[in-house]
């Protein structure tokens, strides 16, 4: 029996191009692409809010337009160096430890947003340190565009045929290549597996929605003149997408078990969260208490 409704994986590769000059090869990859677009469009948005003062307290912008490039350096160090740690301590730690090596092989994939996010903090709070600037306030024009990298960074995934859903029979499901995405349980109703493609939900819900609601709030509400408050609704607002759509999305092989087909890592009787909903909890409890503190100040 086949798969009556389901999308097969289209003949997408994950190399744009490549080029082999004798020993030496270089590729570049959607996943690469997608970080560097994502560096660009978002030096590109903040330069402007820069240019603008009047979306600002007192009317002033928290730095000079000139020196966001600057900015960008300590940005792409703290998500490439925040990303790869997190994802080798949350995830795949026992692998790593046999394999440190491939610690370095980030052209592969294998990021952690939770760890990436917590490398821009420690990188933009050195910036504001060495360089004078408003800690809140330089925090609003990153939360701004962080989404535009996460959106492009999910579809990166998708193109990679990796970080799939959980088994499905509704007709948006998508059979995915490789052993592992076939795997489905034994009882399985159809010979294709289809799954939900949670990269594209997450780049919906984390990338699409979460900046068109936030730009709203910026250039709509004035809400940059209350320094907190649009990273406070960043924070909140990825934590509970990224909560909602982990219900459909295949969790970390290293979670799962015959007992926990699941993979929770908490369990409440028969039901449970996952990894990624337990690192997704404090970002919504940090998220909403910014945002009580910014609209009482």
């Amino acid at each position: 029996m086949t798969l009556p409704l389901a999308i097969m994986f289209p003949d997408i590769s994950p190399v744009i191009f490549q080029i082999d000059l004798g020993s030496f090869s270089f590729a570049l990859r959607w996943y690469a692409l997608a970080y560097i677009a994502g560096f660009l469009l978002g030096w590109w948005i903040i330069q402007s809010l820069m240019k603008r003062p009047a979306l600002w307290p007192a009317n002033t912008a928290p730095l000079p337009a000139a020196k966001v490039e600057g900015l960008l350096t300590y940005v792409i160090i703290g998500v490439i160096l925040g990303g790869r740690l997190g994802f080798v301590l949350f995830y795949q730690t026992g692998y790593y430890m046999a394999y440190p090596a491939e610690i370095l092989r980030i052209w592969e994939g294998g990021m952690s947003f939770h760890g990436g996010f917590a490398g821009v903090v420690v990188a933009g709070l050195v910036y504001c340190r060495r360089h004078a600037v408003p800690p809140l306030q330089l925090a609003d024009s990153m939360a701004l565009v962080a989404p535009i990298g996460i959106g492009l960074g999910r579809v990166a995934n998708f193109i990679n045929a990796e970080l799939w859903g959980r088994p499905t029979t509704m007709p948006w499901g998508v059979v995915f290549p490789g052993a592992q995405a076939q795997n489905c349980p034994w009882d399985w109703p159809v010979a294709l597996c289809a799954r939900h493609p949670t990269q594209l939900y997450e780049a919906a819900l984390e990338g699409a929605v979460l900046f068109a609601v936030l730009a709203w709030l910026v250039w709509r509400s004035g809400w940059l003149k209350t320094p907190g408050a649009v990273t406070g609704m960043f924070i909140a607002g990825y934590g509970l997408a990224r909560f909602t759509v982990e219900f459909w999305r295949q969790a970390d092989a290293q979670f799962i078990s015959p007992d926990n087909p699941l993979g929770h890592v908490v369990s409440f009787g028969q039901a449970g969260i996952t990894m990624g909903q337990v690192l997704s909890l404090p970002m919504i409890l940090i998220g909403l208490a910014l945002l009580w503190r910014a609209r009482r100040a």
